[in-house]
């Protein structure tokens, strides 16, 4: 097996393929729900669709990944291989592939039904979920800090809870709303599972674990996420439909595919993002970092769509902010009192002898 095996990361390059991630992350994290969002606003109504275009994307991987290989073939011999992932991480990112497919129909069910302000701010208990999972899965350690930020983050997802119907868009249901609210958060934790199984994955990998390697998994997961939502797509006989839903489309039919085709792009952005700060540093910080664009996401809605901002969301929305404080906070001081080295203290690798 070919392991194109290389020096591991040195500080710079961790750091610069961090920034990169969190790029991806960000861009996905805020985009991603505004732009299906507008799909719903003005027309669109099918959810297995939506949900399909959160991993449709994974062509794109393509791109990167022949780079890559053109790379290593310069660098190496000719026999080079174009993909290198062993049995063992197929099965894993299939398996992970499959589950993301779910939580992609139960995402873009909630977002169907609930304000983007609202959503985002269940999906913040995602944190709650990914530090449980982190520290039963991969022994992830918390110091007080971080503890704290998990609570804040979930009372403030309570908080809303207890005003479910304050912000019920026109013409939906208490019980459509309801059914938005509980798939949401099952969303969150479902993905909150997700980050820690791939962190996982890494660290029990038998292959070295290159970015390289790391896009492989990315394409596999999106495949068979991509997938499963086919198969909800056509037995909901969503393909018939879209010729129908793009006339009617409110900003017009162009606009329809226009919307389509960048909702596929933006959330690929976002889940090579989020695997890819796995990667770089822990599931921890992928899910804190989700989280701590959570105010970007609200005032994106509020601007953009008009949403309400009442007193439940501001509180929920100040327990956020206190708990990401809390969180980075704790980590200066952690960092400071143990005086580690830059490497070892800014980026924690799941896998240490990981490389590029």
């Amino acid at each position: 097996m070919e392991t194109n095996e290389k020096p591991p990361l040195n500080n710079t390059t961790r750091r610069s393929l961090l920034v990169f991630n969190c790029i991806l992350l960000a861009l996905g994290n805020c985009g991603g729900p505004l732009i299906m969002r507008l799909y719903f606003l003005h027309g669109g109504n099918r959810v297995w669709l939506s949900s399909w275009l959160e991993t449709a994307g994974w062509p794109i991987i393509f791109i990167p990944l022949f780079i890559s290989y053109l790379h290593r073939r310069r660098s190496n011999k000719p026999t080079t291989k174009l993909f290198y992932m062993n049995r063992h991480l197929f099965i894993a990112a299939t398996v992970i592939g499959l589950l993301t497919g779910l939580d992609d129909y139960l995402y873009a069910y909630g977002v169907a039904r609930l304000p983007v302000s609202t959503s985002a701010l269940i999906i913040a208990t995602q944190l709650g979920f990914t530090a449980g999972f982190a520290f039963l899965l991969v022994k992830q350690k918390f110091n007080f800090y971080s503890i704290n930020a998990v609570v804040l983050l979930s009372v403030g997802a309570g908080v809303l809870a207890l005003h479910t119907s304050s912000d019920r868009p026109k013409h939906e249901s208490n019980k459509e709303y309801i059914m938005g609210f509980i798939m949401t958060l099952g969303a969150a934790a479902l993905y909150g599972f997700v980050l820690p199984l791939v962190e996982l994955t890494y660290k029990k990998s038998k292959q070295e674990i290159s970015y390289t390697l790391v896009m492989e998994i990315q394409l596999v997961m999106c495949l068979f996420a991509t997938v499963f939502c086919t198969l909800g797509m056509l037995v909901n006989k969503d393909f018939k439909v879209i010729p129908r839903e793009a006339r009617d489309f409110g900003l017009g039919e162009t606009k329809y595919y226009v919307v389509i085709v960048w909702s596929a792009i933006i959330w690929q952005a976002f889940f090579l993002g989020a695997i890819g700060v796995v990667f770089c540093s822990s599931s921890l910080l992928s899910g804190i970092i989700i989280a701590v664009l959570l105010p970007l996401t609200e005032i994106l809605a509020v601007i953009f769509y008009q949403e309400n901002f009442k007193a439940e969301k501001g509180v929920a929305l100040a327990l956020s902010l206190w708990g990401f404080v809390s969180y980075f906070y704790g980590e200066i001081k952690q960092n400071k009192k143990k005086n580690l080295a830059p490497e070892t203290e800014m980026f924690p690798s799941s896998n240490p002898t990981a490389n590029a």
